[in-house]
Protein backbone atom coordinates (compact mmCIF):
# COMPACT_ATOMS: atom_id res chain seq x y z
CA UNK A 1 0.00 0.00 0.00
CA UNK A 2 0.81 3.04 -1.05
CA UNK A 3 2.09 5.86 1.22
CA UNK A 4 -0.64 9.32 1.59
CA UNK A 5 0.95 12.56 0.40
CA UNK A 6 -0.07 15.44 1.74
CA UNK A 7 2.26 18.39 2.30
CA UNK A 8 0.42 21.66 2.99
CA UNK A 9 1.10 25.86 3.35
CA UNK A 10 -0.22 26.17 6.66
CA UNK A 11 1.19 29.47 6.84
CA UNK A 12 -0.96 30.55 4.26
CA UNK A 13 -3.95 30.01 5.62
CA UNK A 14 -2.56 32.69 8.57
CA UNK A 15 -1.21 35.26 5.85
CA UNK A 16 -4.37 35.25 3.36
CA UNK A 17 -7.97 35.33 3.45
CA UNK A 18 -8.91 32.32 1.04
CA UNK A 19 -11.33 33.44 -1.54
CA UNK A 20 -11.52 30.49 -3.79
CA UNK A 21 -9.85 27.24 -4.30
CA UNK A 22 -8.91 25.21 -7.66
CA UNK A 23 -7.37 21.57 -7.87
CA UNK A 24 -4.10 21.62 -10.58
CA UNK A 25 -1.85 19.36 -12.04
CA UNK A 26 1.25 20.10 -12.17
CA UNK A 27 4.43 18.97 -15.30
CA UNK A 28 6.43 17.70 -13.72
CA UNK A 29 9.69 15.46 -14.83
CA UNK A 30 10.85 11.81 -13.43
CA UNK A 31 13.09 12.65 -10.61
CA UNK A 32 10.61 15.34 -9.36
CA UNK A 33 7.74 12.99 -9.02
CA UNK A 34 10.03 10.55 -7.01
CA UNK A 35 11.32 12.80 -4.56
CA UNK A 36 7.38 13.82 -4.65
CA UNK A 37 6.67 10.38 -3.34
CA UNK A 38 9.06 10.26 -0.78
CA UNK A 39 7.27 14.10 0.13
CA UNK A 40 10.88 15.82 -0.10
CA UNK A 41 8.84 18.92 -1.23
CA UNK A 42 8.38 22.03 0.50
CA UNK A 43 5.42 24.93 -0.49
CA UNK A 44 5.97 27.81 2.12
CA UNK A 45 7.59 30.27 0.38
CA UNK A 46 5.83 29.28 -3.18
CA UNK A 47 3.11 31.53 -5.33
CA UNK A 48 2.01 31.18 -8.64
CA UNK A 49 2.25 33.60 -11.71
CA UNK A 50 1.10 33.82 -15.41
CA UNK A 51 3.44 34.47 -17.80
CA UNK A 52 3.36 36.74 -21.14
CA UNK A 53 1.28 33.55 -23.13
CA UNK A 54 -1.52 33.36 -20.17
CA UNK A 55 0.22 29.72 -18.55
CA UNK A 56 0.04 29.67 -14.44
CA UNK A 57 3.50 28.72 -13.22
CA UNK A 58 4.29 28.05 -9.47
CA UNK A 59 7.18 29.80 -8.17
CA UNK A 60 9.46 29.24 -5.65
CA UNK A 61 8.27 25.43 -4.87
CA UNK A 62 11.49 23.39 -3.39
CA UNK A 63 11.97 19.85 -4.59
CA UNK A 64 14.77 17.88 -2.87
CA UNK A 65 16.87 16.76 -5.77
CA UNK A 66 16.40 12.85 -6.05
CA UNK A 67 19.22 10.83 -4.15
CA UNK A 68 18.92 7.79 -6.79
CA UNK A 69 19.33 9.62 -10.12
CA UNK A 70 22.85 10.16 -11.95
CA UNK A 71 22.97 13.21 -14.14
CA UNK A 72 19.33 13.62 -14.97
CA UNK A 73 18.43 14.87 -12.14
CA UNK A 74 16.51 18.37 -12.13
CA UNK A 75 17.00 21.19 -10.24
CA UNK A 76 15.17 22.11 -7.24
CA UNK A 77 14.02 25.51 -7.32
CA UNK A 78 12.74 25.82 -11.03
CA UNK A 79 9.68 27.44 -12.55
CA UNK A 80 6.37 24.25 -12.98
CA UNK A 81 3.98 25.02 -15.15
CA UNK A 82 0.06 24.66 -13.26
CA UNK A 83 -2.37 22.52 -15.71
CA UNK A 84 -5.90 23.74 -15.31
CA UNK A 85 -8.54 24.34 -17.77
CA UNK A 86 -8.83 27.59 -20.49
CA UNK A 87 -11.35 29.20 -18.67
CA UNK A 88 -10.28 28.91 -14.88
CA UNK A 89 -7.06 30.54 -16.42
CA UNK A 90 -8.88 33.61 -17.80
CA UNK A 91 -11.00 34.12 -14.41
CA UNK A 92 -7.73 34.17 -12.55
CA UNK A 93 -5.87 36.06 -14.53
CA UNK A 94 -8.36 38.88 -14.82
CA UNK A 95 -9.12 38.62 -10.94
CA UNK A 96 -5.24 38.91 -10.23
CA UNK A 97 -4.47 41.47 -12.67
CA UNK A 98 -8.16 43.87 -12.08
CA UNK A 99 -8.04 43.02 -8.43
CA UNK A 100 -5.15 42.70 -6.91
CA UNK A 101 -5.79 39.11 -5.83
CA UNK A 102 -2.91 36.67 -5.24
CA UNK A 103 -2.34 32.86 -6.24
CA UNK A 104 -0.73 30.96 -3.18
CA UNK A 105 -0.35 27.12 -3.32
CA UNK A 106 -2.39 25.35 -0.18
CA UNK A 107 -1.67 21.41 -0.94
CA UNK A 108 0.11 19.69 -3.06
CA UNK A 109 -0.97 16.26 -2.56
CA UNK A 110 -1.05 12.31 -4.59
CA UNK A 111 -4.38 11.28 -6.85
CA UNK A 112 -4.98 7.62 -6.03
CA UNK A 113 -4.01 7.08 -9.57
CA UNK A 114 -0.52 8.64 -8.88
CA UNK A 115 -0.49 11.95 -10.33
CA UNK A 116 0.80 14.75 -8.35
CA UNK A 117 -1.64 17.54 -7.80
CA UNK A 118 -2.23 21.13 -6.48
CA UNK A 119 -4.50 22.92 -4.52
CA UNK A 120 -4.09 26.79 -5.53
CA UNK A 121 -6.20 29.53 -3.79
CA UNK A 122 -7.17 32.95 -4.88
CA UNK A 123 -6.29 34.97 -1.92
CA UNK A 124 -6.11 38.70 -0.30
CA UNK A 125 -3.01 39.54 2.33
CA UNK A 126 -4.49 40.16 5.48
CA UNK A 127 -3.61 43.06 7.85
CA UNK A 128 -1.96 43.00 10.91
CA UNK A 129 -4.95 43.54 13.00
CA UNK A 130 -6.93 40.72 11.06
CA UNK A 131 -3.94 38.68 12.32
CA UNK A 132 -4.03 39.75 16.02
CA UNK A 133 -7.57 38.72 16.03
CA UNK A 134 -7.06 35.20 14.75
CA UNK A 135 -4.75 34.47 17.32
CA UNK A 136 -6.82 35.59 20.13
CA UNK A 137 -9.45 33.85 18.65
CA UNK A 138 -7.69 30.67 18.96
CA UNK A 139 -6.49 31.45 22.48
CA UNK A 140 -9.82 32.03 23.52
CA UNK A 141 -11.07 28.61 21.92
CA UNK A 142 -8.29 27.16 23.66
CA UNK A 143 -9.12 28.41 27.36
CA UNK A 144 -12.53 27.00 26.30
CA UNK A 145 -11.77 23.62 25.80
CA UNK A 146 -9.25 23.50 28.86
CA UNK A 147 -12.21 24.93 31.07
CA UNK A 148 -14.86 22.27 29.76
CA UNK A 149 -12.62 19.74 30.34
CA UNK A 150 -12.25 19.89 33.61
CA UNK A 151 -16.14 19.90 34.29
Amino acid sequence: MQKKINIQNKKARFEYEILSKYVAGIKLSGTEIKSIRESKARITESFCEFNDNGELFVINMFIEEYTHASFYNHRSKSERKLLLNKQELKKLQKEVQNVGLTIIPLKLFITEKGWAKLEIALCRGKKLYDKREVIKDRDNKRDLARIKKNF
